[in-house]
């Protein structure tokens, strides 16, 4: 087979890449020359491929530059589903696919991928697993999974943010994700739709002059990401506290005052707020997560949603970590746990993973990754009301009560042994609770790092300190690079 191949001849190569892991002295090249037998998922990627170039060079074949460049994707990608989530790529032809790059965690939604596998024959399953940069796909036969990895494999598409992408797919038996389980609201927490009208919401959203008025106690705050104003009482983000000796002379609007004594009256909440924060976000802004001070306000945080939906973050201290989605219109009522416990905040991007079905609204984002897509975000106005507090607080929650928790002066370790053990506790257990998350969304390499790395003379030595995932290692063949890997 003298010449140029084709995609589908790299198989015989990949397979002879999986005969690595046999265990034994080794397994025969093409030359009938003896290779010891190490697990190929763990050499690094750039290794497998000049491996592959080698075998490719031995056995009369020849690849092309375009070919080289695909067949090194593909092994990157094995690699990444091996390390993120146990499961091996095959080199034999099944009914299912993983599709690198068509993932929800790199802007590819549901609507945008699914035609495309579709052309290639009937689509059993997508399975698109959130915040992740892949997706599966199980077709009805094998012989359609053939004819979409021929026609796809290193195919250019469009994501839904406008930008090129290429697929890159490798065969997979059948996949059993792991579910997260049954999971259900944060205690305390309620979201109420469509509380209020559209014809409401225009009103609310054009009683808010953006422009700035330094005359005006209520003028624009411009935060880092996103635009706040505030009524009542200031609320001082320095401190994460208000003054309660000094309010703001105007107090809520009236327009916001009729619709408190509303949901006063119909039980939707338990007290008449005398704080009103304006949040507006732009898509690809959000707010870092937090819980609202204790000592600031009363039980109760409320939070009516204007302008665009989108899907907010608790979490528990103990990582339990629960999304959900706010309609616009609704009402997110924060009391108790939800509100003194679990940190809740915006995660800064353009689109949310949700359910695909129409009928869905408020609530959980389930982790059922058949039924998962993205959703562009619109610009977003929150209007948060809160009582202010006059006394200590004495929820049950001390250890996160500000009231409560007793200060203490920072102490230093005494000697090596309480280092080490510091070190443990806050650097290497967080990083490995972090990483395969902090893996997952930082799979793009910069493209004006690429650019540098090209440029760089043969032979040149880089040194990539601090480098994550290594997504870098390996742009340039030609350099020695030294790096260090969180």
């Amino acid at each position: 087979m003298a010449g140029t191949t084709d995609c589908k001849s790299l198989l015989p190569l990949i397979s002879l890449f999986q005969s690595f892991r046999l265990s034994g002295s080794g397994t025969e090249n093409p030359k009938g020359e003896i290779i010891h037998a190490v697990p190929w998922c763990s050499l690094d990627s750039s290794v497998c491929v000049r491996i592959a170039m080698e075998m490719n060079y031995q056995s009369n074949f020849k690849l092309n530059k375009t070919e080289k460049k695909l067949l090194r994707k593909q092994i990157k990608a094995r690699h990444t589903l091996l390390r993120h989530e146990g499961i091996e790529a095959v080199s034999y032809a099944t009914q299912s696919l993983v599709v690198a790059n068509g993932g929800l965690g790199n802007s590819m939604s549901r609507k945008q991928l699914l035609p495309v596998l579709e052309k290639c024959g009937l689509v059993e399953a997508l399975l698109m697993p959130p915040n992740k940069p892949y997706s599966f796909v199980r077709y009805k036969t094998t012989e359609e999974s053939r004819s979409a990895y021929a026609s796809l494999n290193g195919k250019e598409i469009v994501d839904d943010l406008g930008q090129k992408v290429i697929l890159y797919l490798n065969f997979v038996e059948k996949v059993q994700w792991k579910e997260l389980g049954h999971q259900v609201l944060p205690p305390g927490l309620t979201v109420v739709e469509e509380i209020i009208s559209s014809e409401d919401e225009k009103m609310l959203l054009e009683i808010i002059n953006w422009t700035e008025d330094t005359d005006n106690q209520n003028f624009q705050k411009s935060l880092k990401h996103r635009r706040v104003k505030h009524f009542g009482y200031e609320f001082h983000y320095e401190n994460n506290n208000v003054n309660k000796d000094k309010p703001l002379p105007e107090g809520l609007p009236d327009l916001c005052d009729n619709f408190l004594e509303k949901w006063l009256a119909e039980g939707y909440i338990k007290h008449k707020p005398d704080q009103l924060t304006i949040n507006q976000y732009e898509p690809g802004q959000g707010i870092p997560a937090h819980i609202d001070t204790h000592s600031a306000f009363e039980d109760e945080i409320v939070s009516l949603s204007l302008g665009s939906e989108v899907v907010m973050d608790f979490k528990h201290p103990d990582g339990i970590a629960v999304q959900v989605m706010l309609p616009r219109r609704s009402l997110l009522v924060m009391r108790g746990e939800s509100r003194y416990l679990w940190t809740h905040g915006i995660t800064p991007r353009k689109f949310d993973t949700v359910e695909t079905s129409e009928h869905y609204k408020s609530g959980i984002i389930t982790s059922d990754i058949g039924g998962l897509t993205l959703r562009k975000r619109g610009i977003r106005t929150s209007f948060t009301f809160r009582k202010v507090k006059h006394m200590p607080c004495t929820c049950n929650y001390s250890l996160v009560c500000d009231s409560q928790r007793k200060e203490t002066s920072p102490s230093f370790p005494e000697n090596d042994k309480e280092a080490s053990q510091l070190e443990q506790e806050y650097v290497h257990r967080v990083y490995e609770e972090i990483a395969g998350h902090f893996s997952s969304t930082r799979h793009t390499p910069w493209p004006h790092i690429v650019e540098f790395l090209k440029a760089l003379p043969d032979g040149s030595i880089v040194a990539d300190i601090g480098c994550g995932n290594g997504k870098y290692l390996g742009i340039n063949k030609e350099l020695y690079t030294a790096s260090e890997v969180a």
